[in-house]
């Protein structure tokens, strides 16, 4: 029996080791070059990571979440040195990787891994899945043949795949068969580290419960750290230990998975905390509605860079700070981290958006729920 049968529909996150970071992110940044013109000079910056900090635990998943464009795959992909930061310090396991290149960088690759959005797109259509899922192992040369064919079907195993799937090709299988095999072809060489950049969200909704089951399963089995990037709350919330909220570019908020759902303290995340469908259609929700689109990372906003479309801000009478001074991510507490200039050390955390059964809402917020007269049923 395979570890997706005998895994509970219920599973939560596996428990956190109390040891040292496996990484350690400071002050990370990632700038693309824009160019334009018949000598497609450069004429501006794409800021799509702009001074990210944060820690990863062992054995945790830390969940990254956001607005498409904040910057959430470039972090994981930062984080793998599948692209070179611009500035700021990766240190993984002990080591600053930072600027590790080439042949000295290839221990690392074995020990860091990815799960891709798209499976099919991450497989060559025209090679067995076998050979793909064991491609890693022939690159780090480890074992022999009869060894790494060995190790291959015991993956194939672990993650539901049955023996007579090996030689078929990529096109055979259902996108949830073919996101097991991405997880397999990560999972192969042992790594430390798994960045799952969205890998639930073009399956099915039943076909996520089972990816996501497999992958906490995996997670206790293998003892295995994650960076889970998803947009899906719900996703968010069921698997993750530590959930990172980020916003052009950068952290707004990060706390313990259970703290940030019931609490929330910058007006961004009480924003996307109440967009979470209600299953029931006798309650109601106030909604926070943020006005404006996203701004462009090429011309971000100075400041707060959520500043634009705060509702709390618009609360206290757009103070200046808001757009002049860059907030700080500090601790307010039990290592709830915010950026915001009104949320200080020891304050009382605001209770998040409850469903309410008489046909009224309550506030997200003290700032942003004062604003949001705009509340809709969800």
């Amino acid at each position: 029996m395979t570890a997706a049968q005998t895994l509970p529909s219920d599973a939560v996150a596996s428990p956190v080791a109390a040891s040292a970071p496996l990484v350690v992110v400071k002050d990370l940044v990632k700038h693309f070059p824009v160019r334009g013109g018949i000598l497609q000079r450069q004429v501006g910056l794409v800021q799509a990571v702009d001074g990210v900090s944060f820690e990863i635990r062992r054995g945790e998943t830390l969940g990254l979440v956001g607005e498409s464009g904040c910057g959430k795959t470039t972090v994981g992909r930062l984080l793998l040195r599948l692209i070179d930061p611009t500035s700021g310090r990766i240190v993984f396991d002990g080591k600053d990787i930072t600027t590790v290149k080439g042949a000295a960088l290839k221990p690392y690759r074995r020990r860091m891994q990815i799960i891709f959005q798209d499976p099919y797109a991450s497989l060559d259509p025209r090679t067995p899945i076998s050979d793909s899922i064991g491609e890693g192992l022939r690159i780090h040369a480890i074992g022999t043949s009869a060894e790494r064919r060995k190790k291959v079907s015991r993956i194939m195993d672990m993650v539901g795949l049955q023996p007579y799937h090996a030689r078929r090709y990529p096109h055979e299988f259902s996108g949830g068969q073919r996101q097991r095999i991405g997880i397999a072809r990560a999972l192969v060489l042992e790594p430390d580290l798994v960045v799952c950049d969205e890998p639930v969200s073009a399956l099915d909704v039943s076909i996520q419960a089972q990816v996501l089951n497999l992958l906490n399963s995996l997670q206790r089995e293998l003892g295995l750290t994650y960076v889970f990037v998803a947009h899906n709350m719900g996703v968010v919330e069921h698997i993750s230990d530590r959930v990172a909220v980020m916003y052009l570019g950068r952290i707004a908020e990060l706390a313990d998975r259970r703290e940030l759902f019931r609490h929330q303290e910058h007006p961004y995340t009480a924003a996307l905390m109440s967009s979470i469908p209600v299953p029931d259609p006798e309650i109601r929700r106030q909604r926070v509605i943020l006005t404006g689109d996203v701004p462009s990372p090429v011309n971000p906003p100075s400041g707060c860079r959520f500043h634009p479309r705060c509702p709390l801000r618009a609360q206290l009478g757009d103070p200046e700070i808001c757009a002049s001074e860059v907030p700080p991510l500090i601790d307010l507490g039990t290592e709830h981290l915010c950026a915001c200039h009104f949320r200080q050390p020891g304050e009382t955390a605001h209770a998040s958006p409850e469903a309410a059964t008489d046909g009224t809402a309550r506030p997200t917020t003290a700032g942003a729920g004062a604003t949001a007269s705009s509340a809709e049923a969800s």
